[in-house]
């Protein structure tokens, strides 16, 4: 297991004007990686950590940015199988 950390948070512009949040974890072995958290990821993260600053972010663990990402992304799975009740059928 990676002991992957946030090390910076940059705060963007969505194609749509929406904000955005750019996490870089750093690894380790001293690789990085860039991860975009759309709004609902970036609510959901800043909910676990218990912080409501991006700066506050900084140290902690990349699990948190993982499971605000999969919280994000079954919101999604969650209103398609809602939905598929009241699809019309062809």
């Amino acid at each position: 297991m990676s002991g992957a950390v946030i090390s910076h948070v940059q705060i963007a512009a969505a194609h749509d004007g929406v904000a955005e949040l750019i996490v870089t974890l750093e690894f380790e072995n001293g690789g990085r990686s860039l991860v975009t958290l759309d709004e609902f990821a970036t609510r959901k993260l800043f909910e676990a950590s218990g912080t409501e600053t991006p700066e506050a972010l900084t140290g902690l663990g990349w699990e948190l940015v993982r499971d605000a990402l999969a919280a994000s992304s079954a919101r999604y799975l969650t209103n398609k199988t809602s939905n598929q009740g009241n699809a019309p059928h062809v």
